[in-house]
């Protein structure tokens, strides 16, 4: 039996990863120390003995007694109310806790693979975003502990597997949303639809005219599994290349809601990017892999999945253990 670690193992992506080397027979050891993730997302799994929960913050020491064959390091702020509020907390991930992963990896001779972003990309000047492109990306701006944290771990995972020869993937992960996303979390999607499920006019930053690509996260979960299966060490884009516009967007939430909210314009963040669309060109040829979920059907899952929160996630607007992380 196969044994992965997971780190950030109770949130979005890390508990749908769970799930999955669960499904493929593997015994699954999952981290995390619960600044935004939550255990709701994994208690399913707490009475499967091939599954281990550890209470721990990477960016400390990582012991894990025992042989592993992978890991995977989705520990880390991932948007933007998160690592604006504890800027240093997602720069000591991408930093102290990809070093801590990487030597754990290369202790145990285990392949790796790490949850780098299109954020890397920053506010990109080349459209739509190949894996060949260096990024636009201011480094002290309010984004830049997030984006620079993620390039300095591109940077850091590539050092370990050119001087250490460990074992590395790293997948630029496009915008993906699903089941288990955190509402009220600053990103687009969870942000439009509660604010349909409040009766709330629907906020888009700017004229609406940036665009942003959404992968369902069944499909991302494919790509990262079949990305880590592969023998490729350097960037690999894993999102939809299908584009659509903020206002557009929004027209698509309200029809899918079917409330009768208008849509309100504010003023565009700073560093905002004005276009996101991934060129999988290498996913499709190295990994044989395209999404296969259409937008309308992941919307209404995910649109299901927000209904079925209990109401105070609803208005809820921060995660309680982030709360006690901050005033602690």
């Amino acid at each position: 039996m196969k044994r992965v670690l997971i780190t950030g193992a109770a949130g979005f992506l890390g508990s749908h990863l769970c799930d999955r080397f669960l499904k493929e027979g593997c015994h699954v050891i999952g981290m995390d120390n619960l600044i935004t993730g939550d255990l709701r997302n994994i208690e399913h799994l707490m009475p499967d003995a091939r599954f281990e929960f550890h209470h721990h913050d990477v960016t400390k020491y990582v012991h894990v007694a025992g042989d592993l064959d992978y890991i995977l390091h989705f520990a880390s702020p991932a948007s933007p109310i998160d690592y604006l509020k504890i800027p240093i907390q997602t720069l000591k991930v991408g930093s102290l806790g990809i070093h801590n992963c990487l030597g754990l990896a290369k202790a145990k001779q285990a392949r790796i693979l790490i949850a780098s972003t299109s954020e890397i990309y920053g506010d990109p000047l080349v459209h739509p975003q190949t894996e060949d492109y260096w990024g636009n990306v201011n480094p002290v701006g309010p984004r830049g502990v997030y984006d620079e944290a993620k390039r300095f771990q591109e940077a850091m995972t590539m050092a370990y597997h050119t001087f250490h020869g460990v074992e590395t993937r790293i997948a630029r992960i496009f915008n993906t949303y699903g089941p288990r996303m955190r509402l009220n979390d600053g990103r687009v999607l969870p942000a439009f639809i509660g604010q349909a499920l409040r009766g709330e006019d629907l906020t888009v930053f700017g004229d609406g005219s940036q665009t942003r690509s959404f992968c369902f996260v069944e499909d991302l979960v494919e790509g990262l599994y079949r990305l880590l299966m592969s023998d490729y060490a350097y960037p690999v884009n894993i999102g939809n290349p299908d584009e659509i516009s903020i206002g557009e967007f929004a027209e698509e939430i309200i029809d899918l809601t079917g409330t009768d909210q208008k849509v309100i314009y504010k003023d565009l963040p700073v560093d905002d990017p004005k276009q996101r669309q991934p060129d999988i060109t290498r996913a499709r040829d190295l990994l044989g892999w395209e999404p296969r979920v259409h937008r309308s059907d992941g919307l209404k899952l995910t649109y299901e999945y927000f209904k079925s929160l209990p109401e105070e996630d609803l208005y809820r607007t921060e995660h309680k253990k982030f709360d006690d992380y901050i005033r602690n």
